[in-house]
């Protein structure tokens, strides 16, 4: 009796493709393998329990499963829930019905159920190779159509050197259009790495202010003592080492653009003087008692929850109305569906042509793993990684590996315990959750269809840290 996948002489040679046949019947199985095993590597399993072990640990792309296994090999209620768990677990298999003569409506069944094809005991030997060889034709046919989906190199919808083209993106780029013809502050909300200085620039390019300067300031990369300075410049002798007249950021972007990054960093008495600024439109610098007139559009970003920090008094509420006339949101990557890909595909060639690498692509397993991470970093996480990758790699593909990302769950070798598999399946899935969504309970519950005590529970059984 057959209890875990058959370690046939076949495995030596890791290049073939897998192929898994359940059947209860030692003898049909011994007549495909003999069939078969030149061309694949052969797994085996006689009942459900170990056909989805061999699953979920050897990963076969194509199965070959008889309808009537134990505990009732009679009826096709067993082989149809087998059906059912193989696709579940990954939707890409392709599974090629067994079944008897009197079994056709069955057959036909399983095929409404996502299986591929089927054919009638006792099987024709030479009917099963064209068949298997099919299935595989088919497999391998999608698998390249989904890495040619994401690697194309045809470019993609984007403004202004922001690239997407998901609903989430089309929205920033019509409030960036609206926004940029019309002279007021803008309010750029966002996580770190979303892209909010491009969405600044992008704004400063389509407006009639194109022509003028775009000067960035990045509130929260100088310290206190130096940041009035060097947004408003000083006078000579005005402190130690004051030696002759300097002209702010706000001065040099007369004309044209300021883009003041993280600006919920900014100090209470600078907030002051900024809201006069805007009010007015005129500043005077450090140790200077004149007032010197400026015109300057005005673009703030930052990555805190700023009605937050209105609340909490630490930032001032007559400031946050003056800068947020039109608020523009650049959603995290994680919400952003494809674009993920595209962004992968751009910094690939970018940079695979800047450091003279020639690479092929992904590889689907990575296409997957980006697909599943949650990026707490966002483009700028993606960008550092894929170009970590084109550096290290010494391959045609872009492996996860490369990319320092895990393997996709269902690419992970896993344990062939049915229960230790599922329970692998489900920290990773409730791990991911947890991380997409910040660490908070509720929301991972409700993607999960779980409640939340099932998803605290689950928490403390495995140990998962809710911190993102």
């Amino acid at each position: 009796m057959t209890s875990s996948p058959n370690p046939t002489p076949s495995r030596i040679n890791t290049n073939r493709p897998k192929i898994l046949i359940i059947d209860d019947d030692e003898s049909l199985r011994s007549q495909m393998r003999w069939a078969l095993s030149n061309d694949y590597e052969i797994l085996e399993a006689e009942d459900r329990e170990t056909a989805m072990a061999a699953v979920i640990s050897e990963h076969p792309r194509v199965v070959m499963l008889d309808l009537g296994l134990p505990p009732k090999p009679r009826e096709a209620e067993e082989g149809l829930r087998t059906l059912k768990e193989i696709l579940s677990f990954d939707s890409s298999i392709k599974v090629v019905i067994v079944s008897g003569n009197t079994e056709r409506e069955n057959a036909i069944e399983a095929i409404g159920m996502g299986a591929i094809d089927f054919f009638t005991k006792p099987p024709l030997m030479e009917e099963v190779r064209v068949v298997v060889k099919r299935a595989f034709q088919v497999d391998e046919l999608e698998r390249e159509n989904m890495v040619s989906r994401y690697n194309t190199n045809t470019r993609t919808e984007g403004m202004e050197g922001i690239i997407g083209q998901s609903n989430e993106m089309k929205h920033v780029f019509q409030v960036i259009r609206k926004v940029a013809k019309v002279d007021i502050p803008v309010l750029i909300l966002g996580e770190s790495g979303t892209g909010k200085e491009l969405a600044a620039r992008a704004i400063h390019r389509l407006s009639h202010r194109q022509k003028g300067p775009f000067i960035v300031i990045n509130c929260g990369a100088i310290p206190e003592t130096l940041l009035e300075s060097e947004l408003f410049g000083y006078e000579k002798g005005a402190f130690t080492g004051a030696d002759s007249l300097r002209k702010g950021r706000i001065e040099y972007a007369d004309g044209g653009t300021l883009f003041l990054d993280e600006i919920g960093e900014l100090s209470l008495s600078l907030q002051v003087k900024l809201l006069r600024f805007l009010q007015e439109h005129v500043i005077e610098r450090v140790g200077g008692r004149k007032e010197i007139s400026v015109d300057v559009r005005v673009i703030a970003a930052t990555n805190r929850n700023i009605v937050n920090e209105v609340e909490n008094g630490n930032f001032r509420n007559d400031l946050f109305f003056r800068l947020g006339v039109v608020t523009c949101y650049m959603p995290p990557l994680r919400e952003r569906d494809d674009d993920v890909y595209l962004l992968a595909r751009t910094f690939l060639e970018r940079y695979s042509h800047e450091l003279g690498k020639k690479i092929k692509g992904f590889q689907v397993e990575t296409l997957q793993s980006i697909a599943e991470s949650p990026w707490p970093g966002n483009i700028r996480e993606l960008e550092n990684r894929v170009k970590r990758a084109v550096v290290m790699t010494e391959g045609d593909w872009i492996t996860p590996l490369d990319l320092n990302l895990t393997t996709p769950v269902h690419a992970q070798k896993l344990p062939c315990n049915l229960r230790d598999a599922r329970e692998s399946i489900e920290k990773q899935m409730i791990f991911h959750s947890l991380q997409k969504h910040g660490g908070v309970v509720l929301k991972a519950a409700e993607e999960l269809g779980i409640t939340r005590q099932t998803l605290t529970h689950l928490i403390k059984k495995y140990g998962i840290s809710t911190k993102p």
